[in-house]
């Protein structure tokens, strides 16, 4: 909340736009070269962090409210959704607060926002780390339900869930604290990127895996009907579509943050990653977006938890 820029701290700064700024805009370089910057409205961002909050508030709730939702798998997109809420938060509070110190409205000493600026940007660093953990969760926990069908509920109980969900909390606290903490070092933001670039493989490969095991049970399912090849054809393209949605959006939103990382480490003087620089804001704006998107994907595609929605918002039984 300084202004320093986003080389400054590991998050960056959020008040590089003003909510009077246009939506684009090219922005002169240090060095010459004229950049693409797309502005975030202030108003636009705190909207998209309250629609998410609210978004993922009613999927924690409906899964705390519906005693058939208290299983493993549930657990693990309940967890996702309060991970995206803190993100969310997060990122709304330091904005709202950074906007309150600007108009004037907020007297703090600077010690005492220096203090509140690290104590947001360990959560909101947590609550990134923890929504990458818990997606990544999602798709081991996919996985074993599809290639251990028969032994998947001794497999996967519920003091194992509990004991994992633990784990990724503690680790996610643990690992935000340290990367504030040495924010300045280049192996932390190795480490993010590596992380992050180890949750896209893990996906990727688990959920081609999956498609490729659903094809050829298909396929089975094609040859006893006689119909093999419309049927196939039919779900192939079904299925690849939805792996491309799953782990596109997953990409879209979250890679150009890292990518963001990776040039602060690679090329953090040229003026060709400067530009890139100067969409921090977006790429914020991005992983709001994903935390709005998630519970579309994860929740509310199981009709049990659209139906406990429902009865959430209209405060039925």
């Amino acid at each position: 909340m300084s202004g320093q820029g986003p080389q400054r701290r590991l998050l960056g700064s959020l008040n590089a736009t003003s909510p009077t700024t246009p939506h684009f805009k090219l922005a002169a370089n240090q060095t010459g070269p004229r950049c693409l910057e797309v502005s975030i409205p202030n108003g636009l961002f705190l909207s998209l962090g309250l629609v998410s909050v609210v978004e993922n508030v009613l999927v924690v709730a409906a899964i705390a409210k519906n005693r058939n939702l208290h299983s493993p798998m549930y657990y693990f997109i309940g967890c996702l959704a309060v991970s995206d809420l803190l993100v969310s938060v997060s990122n709304v509070l330091e904005t709202a607060v950074m906007l309150l110190v600007e108009a004037g409205a907020l007297a703090a000493q600077a010690a005492v926002v220096q203090q509140l600026d690290d104590i947001i940007d360990v959560l909101i660093c947590g609550s990134m780390v923890s929504s990458l953990c818990f997606l990544g969760a999602i798709a081991v926990d996919r996985y074993l339900s599809i290639f251990y069908a028969l032994r998947y509920h001794s497999i996967v109980t519920l003091p194992r869930a509990w004991r994992a969900i633990s784990a990724i909390w503690v680790a996610s606290v643990l690992s935000s604290t340290l990367f504030i903490a040495y924010y300045n070092h280049t192996a932390v933001l190795l480490c993010l990127v590596s992380f992050f670039v180890a949750m896209l493989v893990l996906m990727a490969v688990l959920y081609v895996h999956m498609l490729a095991r659903a094809r050829q049970h298909a396929r089975g399912i094609a040859r006893l009907r006689k119909r093999q090849h419309s049927v196939h054809q039919g779900f192939g393209l079904k299925g690849a579509a939805t792996l491309t949605i799953l782990l596109g959006i997953f990409f879209l939103c979250w890679g150009p943050f890292f990518l963001h990382l990776s040039l602060m480490v690679l090329c953090p003087q040229h003026p060709i990653c400067g530009c890139v620089f100067q969409n921090f804001n977006l790429f914020l704006t991005l992983i709001i977006c994903n935390s709005i998107i998630d519970p579309f994907i994860y929740a509310f595609r199981s009709q049990e938890l659209r139906k406990t929605l429902q009865e959430v918002v209209l405060c039925s039984k």
